[in-house]
């Protein structure tokens, strides 16, 4: 893309370093992702927060916008951070530095504010809520080229599919932990009390996980690309997607993926809303999705070393569209503990293969210009997809909203499978650290 600078790289070093610091990076990464994942389960997008808002308006499209930020925020920034993540020498400075002020210290101050407002209107409460979870998502965003670049950095490529799984997994198991405490947190306490021990929870748990993010021991690598204005790096991106057919339909795979998600936000206060259930009931859900994650985070781990991350994604494609075929045909709510689980299941494919299939469509050298397309071309569809499905909502029903989320899907699936090869087949990265390292490198 770019000519690069004639600088020497000492590879055998570079190679010897993450080698000498692997177990210690798996260690505190895992922990990262443990702490992180069990704060996340009292701030879960598809169940706390939508029955936190819902206490305040019954409006489908105010519950959209959950998820809508969510995906806004995550996803949107990332391709405009690419061009300076590909020159960093430290790629940590971004999940561990910028993001204490850009994701984490919304996270903290969201309990006392709440709690501070919590006697007053509905609208300015709700407001200023939205107010601090746009600005932790659009934190998240800034950072997760970095943090992913970080992660390849470290972690070599034979080991990523068991890296992902594993860590995965202990997240899972304290996030399950989490979901009990959900549970009892809402059933016990009154409202607005119940989620401002959850958001505190959250918060101090987040906190957590960025200290031992901060452990993270990484080498400084220069970039061997020269300086380019943004404009001039954006305007190069079209040229990627034109050289790259393979990566270019995965991409649009992903795009139609993202549309199917419309559903994703609704189904808890769906199953509220027709069965009149509780919040602690509801809340149960998230055990059900805990335990989806759980179960296959080791196996697709492993699986997806072994077979390719394509293969992971397919199967996560899969149940996911059980999942939306079950919330249609729904006869109880009870049914949704098996819809959770098979989210679970999903999002474990997701957190797994989503991030690594990309790290192998490239080299080194060029990871962070698709990471950030890899997030923010499907984000884009991500960000409107909620809102869509808050619109299908009230003007056909949930029912409607999931049917059509599932034929979505289908294709979505018949895309990947049938107009993506296995990237992992072409892929230049040798096997064990890239060598090509012009700028190397937490829910």
């Amino acid at each position: 893309m770019f000519s690069p600078l004639t600088e020497t790289i000492d590879h055998d070093a570079i190679r010897a370093h993450i080698q000498k610091n692997y177990r210690w990076n798996f260690l505190v990464n895992t922990l990262d992702e443990a702490y992180y994942s069990l704060g996340m389960s009292f701030f879960s997008t598809a169940i706390v927060l939508p029955l936190f808002v819902s206490h305040f308006t019954s409006s489908p499209l105010a519950i959209g916008l959950i998820a809508f930020l969510s995906w806004a925020g995550t996803l949107l920034p990332p391709l405009f951070v690419a061009n300076r993540v590909e020159r960093a020498p430290i790629k940590k400075i971004f999940p561990v530095g910028v993001g204490f002020f850009a994701e984490l210290l919304p996270m903290l101050l969201l309990a006392p504010v709440i709690y501070l407002l919590s006697d007053s209107r509905a609208g300015l409460t709700l407001a200023v809520f939205f107010f601090l979870f746009a600005w932790a998502n659009f934190g998240d965003g800034v950072i997760l080229v970095g943090w992913e670049d970080m992660i390849a950095k470290i972690i070599p490529t034979e080991k990523r599919g068991r890296f992902f799984g594993i860590t995965n997994f202990v997240g899972g198991l304290t996030g399950l932990a989490g979901a009990l405490a959900v549970t009892w947190v809402l059933d016990m306490l009154p409202f607005p009390l119940a989620y401002i021990f959850c958001f505190g929870a959250a918060g101090v748990l987040s906190f957590i996980a960025w200290l031992f993010a901060a452990l993270t021991r990484e080498p400084a690598v220069p970039s061997q690309k020269p300086p380019v204005s943004q404009l001039a790096y954006l305007r190069s991106l079209p040229g990627v997607l034109r050289r790259d057919q393979n990566f270019r339909m995965y991409l649009i795979s992903q795009i139609i993926f993202a549309l199917s998600g419309m559903a994703t936000g609704f189904l808890a206060v769906y199953s509220v809303q027709r069965w009149g259930l509780t919040d602690a009931k509801a809340s149960g859900f998230l055990i059900a999705m805990q335990a989806g994650l759980m179960a296959a985070n080791l196996l697709l781990g492993f699986l997806s070393d072994r077979k390719g991350h394509k293969l992971s994604l397919e199967i996560c494609f899969g149940f996911n569209l059980l999942a939306l075929v079950l919330a249609v045909i729904a006869q109880g709510p009870s049914w949704f503990y098996v819809i959770f689980f098979l989210r679970g299941v999903a999002d474990a494919g997701l957190a797994i293969s989503g991030v690594a299939i990309v790290y192998e469509f490239t080299n080194a050298e060029n990871r962070p210009t698709y990471l950030g397309l890899a997030n923010t071309i499907p984000g884009l569809h991500m960000v409107i997809a909620p809102l869509l499905g808050g619109w299908l909502a009230g003007a056909a029903g949930y029912p409607a909203m999931f049917a059509i989320s599932t034929l979505i899907g289908v294709v979505s699936w018949g895309l990947l499978h049938y107009t993506v090869r296995e990237p992992r087949l072409k892929t230049i990265s040798p096997p064990t650290v890239p060598i090509s390292y012009a700028r190397i490198n937490e829910k």
